[in-house]
């Protein structure tokens, strides 16, 4: 069968070139987790995510709108998580939290705005400012969840606690910093954790932010 132009041979060799890749990486970091390991396995979600995004994307305005619902699912079973199932967020996980509502507000504007070429750009620089924070407050996350236990910070004090007795600087640095809480799963699907999953997600929207200029 002729396979000339066909995009499959090009996807088989990648798949091979991944699949050696990871066992490459699996012997060098063995059974035990590891940074380099968990950022490879959000690499190949975020690809996974950022592929079913632009194969099914829709015109931009209804995009928009689907983007927005997106995160307001994603926030309430965040909720669904802290108050049914009893996962206390860290503050990392609510400063990442703070990331998905102002995508999800970006998203909520240009469903209502309906931007042409321009604003599209404009928009797609949102979402990236946007995605890019949420992206370093859960990659600091997920290398926490990679430390070794020995190496692992201890518990701090409670956002809620930092905000009422700390200014603001010190609030950024020492959420930044990380501490024992962060360190801790909790959750974890496909060998990802709740970080892990919502890396994938920031990278997959900076992707569709600038995708959706070019989608009219």
């Amino acid at each position: 069968m002729e396979s000339r132009g066909s995009p499959w041979p090009w996807t088989g060799l990648l798949i091979a070139l991944a699949v050696l890749l990871q066992q490459a990486i699996a012997h060098v970091v063995g059974e035990g987790p590891s940074f380099l390991a968990s950022m490879w396995q959000v690499g190949v979600m975020a690809l996974g995510l950022s592929s079913l995004g632009l194969i099914l994307l829709p015109p931009r305005r209804i995009a928009f709108a689907l983007g927005f619902l997106v995160c307001a699912g994603l926030m309430a079973w965040a909720f669904w998580l802290e108050h049914i199932e009893g996962l206390s967020p860290c503050p990392l996980c609510m400063f990442q939290r703070v990331a998905v509502v102002a995508i999800g507000l970006i998203f909520l504007a240009g469903a209502f705005h309906d931007p042409g070429r321009v604003g599209a750009w404009i928009y797609a620089g949102l979402l990236f400012v946007a995605s890019a924070a949420g992206a370093a407050l859960a990659t600091r996350q997920v290398w926490l969840q990679a430390l070794p236990k020995d190496q692992v910070p201890a518990c701090g004090m409670g956002l809620s606690y930092m905000i009422d007795t700390l200014p603001f600087v010190d609030v950024i640095r020492r959420v930044l910093e990380g501490s024992g809480e962060c360190a801790e799963k909790g959750w974890v699907f496909l060998g990802l954790s709740i970080a892990g999953w919502t890396l994938a997600f920031f990278v997959a929207i900076a992707v569709a932010g600038f995708a959706l200029v070019k989608r009219d």
